[in-house]
């Protein structure tokens, strides 16, 4: 028996870092796109604002700024390679000089996402099992993967992405509640995106330079499902994730990299810190 239960989780733990491999190689788009300076437009052409970025799932390769370039590092007549400089270049041969434009990547490669998708997916399996609540997690994870990647290079948190999130949470974790076998409380849910949320507007309200109201809305979806597991499993998450920011601030400090007033983003270790009190609550559940 428990041989087979050996083998089932193996094969769900697998399973689910396929999903998280799969849907982080269509992120890397919408990276690109969601990753601007508040107050800023969703981007919707590529980085030479040539040609317009269409759909919002997919890889972040410009197919025309390749192709482009391509062209430019072609031989020319006189058998040299013309590479490209500064941003663009130009291909010898026939009358004149071609300008092309170079290719640059958008966003943070489809690799890096996938494989961070795989692990966060595997691991949110390992520590669920079978239980109904693992769908929730594995829909919700991709979201998580993409602000994380989001909130690091622009210290911005979308509303698109955390507003949604906080609904999904809610709404899913009420159909889970639904379905027998669950080791949650959809309750305790609700109450917990509450608590956090208002919790972090507090902090908002007292230093506003220090945490963005983008942390105060995801935090919402992060208590939802911290609070599926209780209220240990909010405190725990909420002290991993303060506890690993502190952390990276004061290794930047210790490098003189950063000062006590630079700004970091928080999103990702609000995130990873909602990561590990979940993986906790759910093994422990």
């Amino acid at each position: 028996m428990g041989s087979v239960s050996g083998v089932t989780t193996g094969v769900l733990v697998l399973v689910a870092a396929v999903w998280g491999a799969l849907t982080g190689t269509l992120l890397p788009r919408a990276a690109y796109r969601f990753a601007v300076p508040s107050g800023e437009p969703w981007r919707d052409r590529c980085p030479g604002g040539h040609h317009p970025v269409r759909g919002w799932l997919g890889g972040a390769r410009c197919g025309e700024c390749a192709k482009a370039g391509e062209r430019g590092g072609a031989k020319g007549r006189s058998g040299e390679r013309v590479g490209d400089q500064g941003g663009s270049g130009e291909r010898a041969g026939g009358q004149g000089r071609v300008p092309v434009m170079s290719y640059r990547p958008h966003a943070p490669s489809a690799l890096l996402l996938a494989t961070v998708g795989a692990l966060v997916c595997a691991a949110l399996a390992a520590a669920t099992g079978t239980r109904p609540e693992l769908a929730v997690w594995l829909l919700l994870a991709p979201v998580g993967v993409l602000l994380a990647a989001v909130d690091l290079r622009v210290q911005r948190l979308p509303d698109p992405l955390t507003l949604p999130l906080a609904a999904a949470a809610l709404a899913l974790l009420g159909l889970a509640a639904l379905l027998p076998e669950h080791a949650g409380h959809w309750r305790t849910a609700l109450y917990g995106a509450l608590a956090l949320g208002a919790g972090y507007y507090a902090l908002y309200r007292l230093n506003p330079g220090g945490m963005g109201f983008g942390d105060v809305k995801l935090a919402v979806g992060m208590g939802a499902v911290l609070g599926w597991y209780g209220w240990p499993t909010v405190l725990l998450g909420t002290f991993a994730g303060f506890l690993l920011g502190a952390l990276y601030g004061g290794a930047l400090v210790l490098a003189r990299r950063a000062n006590r007033k630079t700004a970091v983003p928080f999103g990702p270790f609000l995130l990873a810190g909602a990561l590990a009190g979940l993986l906790i609550g759910a093994y422990a559940a």
